[in-house]
């Protein structure tokens, strides 16, 4: 079993560290009290594989009694033969009380008519001697979350395995809305339209005599080709931001024709650049369409 404590000043970040972990395979939990640390990492190792790699935020809101053993707690699990490490996130002041203010919370450590900086001061005396025992200490200041990911990612992620980007390809009608989830969105209704030719209309983008009719034209070619040399572009540099997972929102009138052909186009193309990908016609069985 791998037990990784994450602690920390409030406002660097350690439940959102806390998450990416997740994403890494731990088992999390967030704001444990410091005094159950080792009951709970017990339970874990006597759990199977399941509690494997676990990780635990304790911090200053669960109080700050508990503090000063768990540096002693470290030293007993590791006796006990789990493999224990200690991660202390932080950040300079200003960017902590900038935090707090951006966010309109208190500091768990604020008394009656005490200031936001008065309160991140004792909280760095207090967390001291945790910050100099961490095996890790990361800054947070100016830090994005993709850069934190990272940063996680190198120091506990499993390297055995690739972080890929995967990418879901949706067609849709606007007539119907815009998929809320979608990250980029891309509007086919400049091609020309099989709704109107009277054999296709009953029929959807994947059927080949609609496919056929949407990519015989110059500008359906011209528009894959810009796309595709786009998103060679684009889908490296949001996998190096840590991004994970990536819509690409295609639409169309009624999301049943034009939008549902070039999103099998586009799946194809893109599963040749060696990314995972899926496609998704939420519109296409619609029977409420007067235009596709």
């Amino acid at each position: 079993m791998e037990l990784l404590i994450i602690t920390g000043l409030s406002g660097a970040g350690k439940s959102r560290a806390a998450k990416y972990l997740e994403d890494f395979g731990y088992y999390t939990v967030d704001n444990i009290p410091a005094k159950m640390i080792y009951q709970f990492a017990g339970f874990c190792a006597g759990s199977g594989e399941r509690f494997d790699r676990v990780a635990l935020v304790s911090d200053i809101r669960a109080g700050s009694e508990g503090f000063p053993a768990i540096n002693e707690t470290i030293d007993r699990l590791r006796r006990m033969g789990v493999k224990t490490q200690l991660l202390f996130l932080g950040a300079d002041r200003d960017t902590i009380v900038r935090r707090y203010k951006e966010t309109r919370r208190a500091h768990p450590l604020m008394q009656v008519g005490e200031t936001i900086e008065e309160a991140a001061a004792r909280e760095v005396e207090l967390l001291q001697g945790l910050r100099e025992n961490a095996d890790f200490v990361i800054d947070t200041t100016q830090m994005p979350a993709s850069k934190l990911s990272s940063e996680l990612f190198v120091l506990f992620g499993d390297k055995t395995k690739e972080r890929k980007l995967n990418v879901t390809v949706c067609s849709f009608g606007y007539k119907h809305g815009i998929p809320a989830e979608a990250d980029l969105v891309f509007d086919v209704r400049f091609m020309p339209n099989p709704f109107y030719i009277e054999d296709m209309r009953q029929q959807t983008g994947l059927d080949a005599p609609v496919r056929d009719y949407v990519f015989s034209f110059a500008q359906t070619q011209e528009f894959m080709e810009k796309l595709e040399e786009m998103l060679r572009f684009l889908l490296p540099r949001y996998a190096e931001e840590g991004k994970t997972q990536l819509v690409i929102a295609i639409g169309c009138t009624g999301g049943r024709h034009r939008s549902v052909a070039i999103t099998r186009e586009l799946a194809q193309r893109i599963a040749r650049m060696n990314y995972p990908v899926s496609e998704n016609h939420r519109d296409m069985t619609r029977r409420d369409y007067t235009h596709s």
